[in-house]
């Protein structure tokens, strides 16, 4: 009686121990019903793709932003990746507006908002200092998507952008796709048309922290960018020259750890407040996503591979983060404590023609995709 006892005892501790183990991070668990709302009288939803790997990734249609990527990490504990808020009232109202956002028309800056095409000069909105950040104030971040096709695999969100809107030209349609493969690989594809010259530059916003939301410091991850030039910028961050890596903070050729320099004496980052640059990936402008940047947490052992078509990376090291933020869990979006990677053409390149072009005529279409592949480290 006594060693049936102990059995059923074992067996349920064990029981018990997987299943806390499978829901560890239950405190991040984002609630659709937080989403469903109407902003601008249109519907928000939230929406949920996974796979057989317990690997699940939720999708708003408002900014076309992801909202969490909830992956097994080396001891199979589910960890959220993606830093963010956990309720629709978090992304419209918060300071930081980007947290897993599609930005655009123009990702990044674009010096003192203004650029000439065909000799016309086009102004925009003004929203970061004297320059314009991530295409104004009312940026795709900011408006609601419409879902053109959702499945537990894939979701296409599309929005139409009119003539004018925040000062750029053209009717611009774009298209982006979400997909999640069986072995835990994140595609994001990017489709743009216009019926009138325009310039853009789309990219997706995630910030990210590979040991989970709520984890730390990102400082302590370790990252590589197959880049051996960057562009340096001025103090209102736009760029103004391109310059080896070598020597410098901002050699990532090899794996270092993200915070191994940061506190060096450099203007750049004295300027950035930290990392804040475009890297001009060695790779280039390319029909196929080809090797970009690796990262790893060094708690997690979650290591993320980023292939794109995009010939720029921006490298953000959350120095902006001032914990003003109440985000998924309860925890704050203190200091440094996520990073961005957002693949994209050069800032300014509208004003700045020794950079790739970022014009797309009328009736051409512009096409791009960035894949993050994940898998596991173990030591």
């Amino acid at each position: 009686m006594q060693i049936r006892f102990g059995l059923i005892l074992l067996i349920s501790i064990i029981v018990f121990s997987c299943k806390l183990k499978k829901n560890a991070n239950n405190k991040f668990v984002v609630a659709a019903s937080k989403f469903d709302t109407i902003v601008d009288g249109k519907n928000v939803k939230l929406y949920t793709l996974k796979n057989k790997n317990n690997t699940t990734a939720t999708v708003t249609n408002y900014g076309a932003r992801m909202v969490s990527f909830v992956l097994p990490d080396k001891n199979n504990i589910p960890t959220d990746v993606v830093v963010g808020f956990d309720n629709i009232n978090g992304f419209i109202t918060g300071e930081e507006r980007y947290f897993g956002a599609i930005v655009g028309r123009y990702g990044n800056r674009i010096a003192k908002g203004k650029f000439t095409l065909d000799g016309k000069t086009y102004q925009l909105d003004l929203n970061n200092g004297v320059n314009t950040l991530h295409g104004g104030r009312k940026g795709f971040h900011s408006v609601v998507w419409d879902v053109v096709t959702a499945s537990e695999e894939k979701i296409t969100l599309k929005y139409f952008s009119k003539d004018g809107d925040e000062g750029y030209p053209g009717n611009l349609t774009t298209l982006v796709t979400y997909s999640l493969m069986a072995d835990n690989t994140l595609q994001i594809d990017f489709e743009m048309s216009t019926d009138k010259k325009t310039v853009v530059n789309v990219t997706n916003h995630n910030y990210w922290n590979l040991n989970g939301i709520g984890s730390g410091t990102i400082n302590n991850h370790s990252l590589q960018i197959l880049a051996s030039k960057y562009t340096t910028v001025d103090s209102t961050l736009i760029p103004n020259g391109l310059v080896p890596v070598t020597n410098t903070p901002f050699d990532f050729m090899k794996l270092t750890t993200i915070g191994e320099r940061i506190a060096t004496k450099d203007q750049q980052l004295t300027y950035g407040k930290g990392y804040d640059h475009n890297f001009a990936l060695d790779k280039g402008l390319t029909n196929e996503p080809a090797p970009s940047a690796t990262v790893i947490g060094e708690k997690s052992g979650i290591k993320m591979s980023i292939l794109t078509t995009e010939p720029g990376l921006q490298f953000y090291g959350g120095n902006f983060m001032q914990a003003k933020h109440v985000l998924k869990g309860g925890v704050k979006d203190d200091f440094r404590t996520a990073f961005c990677l957002e693949t994209q053409h050069f800032p300014d390149a509208p004003n700045q023609p020794q950079y790739l072009s970022t014009v797309l005529d009328k009736g051409k279409t512009y096409k791009s995709t960035t894949v993050h592949r994940f898998e596991i480290v173990k030591e």
